[in-house]
């Protein structure tokens, strides 16, 4: 046996042993797998947030890329026409950041003064309804009163054991969250610089990617890589960014309505109504419900009107904005896309929410490339053992009948 093939079999057993320990320590023991990894994502972030950044704002400047090279005649220099084109998209970022911060902020400010200084008379308003239904249904008020009283101990002990350690656990949070704060803003500029470098060069490193790769795998495998990260890019591209541009219109149409309809706490509204439909399927009514309620405690009346707008703009995204702007960015069935939210919510939250589609997504379209491979070979081989597998207007299907045909015929 050669040296070569002693050291891939050295190699081979040294992965494996690897891979178990690694595997045992993650699922049976204290998983220093993940200790490291979130370690190296902290020490990392600010070269994740420039290259989520980057990843965003390619399509901003590849189109200043465009105008500045027609504006020049097409004779411009590369690198000045890039720099330029950076230039201008982060001052439109900056700009924008500056129009949200110093209109917006300060409006959402005074609109939760306003419900904080509202809350003693919310409080009365609340505590004279439930007491008005107590009184007209006194059959109904011993049912609450039989059912506080049997469980009185329980909610005393809940409310001990479990919301006072909570509620001095997010005091803590929020007394550390200005330092956290602080670093979050160290790494979202770090970031930005971060982004500027990939913008810089983003040819380059895609270039020297595809180089490394055609080097270490074969022509086949290299033309299907490159398949599958170009589905995944407009899987993710198609989807993150026409979410947020959709969620940035949605939040200023509603901004618009209520402010025509004269809805109370428009600012705030507007700002929870365009962030929760960032949120696919589930988003519009996670939004809807509180600003329903809290509009609820001011006037009733406004609460009908504020819902049926909600109602009317959540038809005029789901038919008209959000396909003209995400189009068929994922290709994935409703089902799919619930199944999808759920997981992802369950593991992360709500990011996870967000991202679970554009993911599953992909997960999707890969199961469905390799099992359409799978059965096109055994098309093939027989014919007739697909019926009934393939859509009826699939072209497979359509192919299938023609050679179920043509086999009978040279049968016959």
């Amino acid at each position: 046996m050669d040296k070569k093939t002693c050291f891939r079999w050295g190699l081979t057993a040294f992965l494996t042993v690897a891979a178990l320990m690694v595997f045992y320590d993650t699922v049976f023991r204290n998983g220093v797998l993940f200790t490291l990894l979130h370690i190296l994502s902290k020490a990392l972030s600010p070269v994740i947030y420039g290259a989520v950044m980057a990843y965003l704002l390619a399509p901003t400047v590849d189109f200043f890329d465009r105008c500045i090279l027609k504006l020049a005649g097409g004779r411009g220099n590369r690198n000045l026409v890039r720099a330029s084109s950076i230039l201008v998209t982060w001052t439109i970022v900056f700009f924008a950041f500056y129009i949200f911060f110093s209109i917006l902020i300060p409006q959402v400010y005074q609109s939760v003064v306003t419900l904080v200084g509202n809350m003693q008379s919310y409080y009365n308003t609340v505590y004279a309804w439930v007491m008005q239904i107590l009184e007209k249904n006194p059959r109904f008020a011993e049912v609450v009163t039989e059912t506080i009283t049997d469980y009185w101990d329980e909610l005393r002990k809940w409310f001990t054991n479990t919301f006072l350690p909570q509620a001095q656990q997010t005091i803590t949070i929020v007394t550390s969250g200005v330092l956290s704060v602080l670093v979050f803003f160290k790494d979202f500029f770090i970031g930005v610089i971060v982004s500027v470098y990939i913008l810089a060069l983003k040819e380059r490193f895609a270039r020297s990617s595809r180089r490394l790769l055609y080097c270490r795998v074969s022509e086949e495998k290299y033309r299907f890589a490159m398949r599958a990260v170009n589905k995944v890019d407009r899987i993710f591209s198609g989807f993150v960014r026409g979410k947020l541009l959709d969620s940035i219109i949605i939040g200023i149409l509603c901004f618009i309505g209520s402010t025509v309809l004269r809805f109370p706490y428009t600012p705030l509204i507007s700002v929870v109504v365009g962030v929760t439909n960032i949120i696919p399927f589930f988003g519009p009514f996670l939004g809807a419900i509180p600003c329903a309620l809290l509009i609820l405690l001011v006037n009733p009346l406004k609460c009908l009107y504020f819902c049926i707008f909600i109602l009317v703009l959540q038809q005029l995204d789901g038919n008209v904005i959000g396909p003209k702007i995400l189009g068929g960015s994922t290709d994935l069935p409703s089902f799919w896309v619930i199944v999808a939210i759920l997981i992802g919510g369950g593991f992360f939250n709500v990011a996870g929410m967000f991202l679970g589609v554009p993911i599953f997504a992909c997960l999707y379209s890969a199961v469905k490339h390799f099992s359409r491979k799978r059965l096109d070979k055994r098309f093939e081989a027989d014919p007739t053992l697909t019926e009934g597998i393939f859509d009826s207007n699939d072209a497979v299907e359509k192919l299938r009948r023609s050679k179920t045909t043509e086999h009978q015929g040279e049968k016959q």
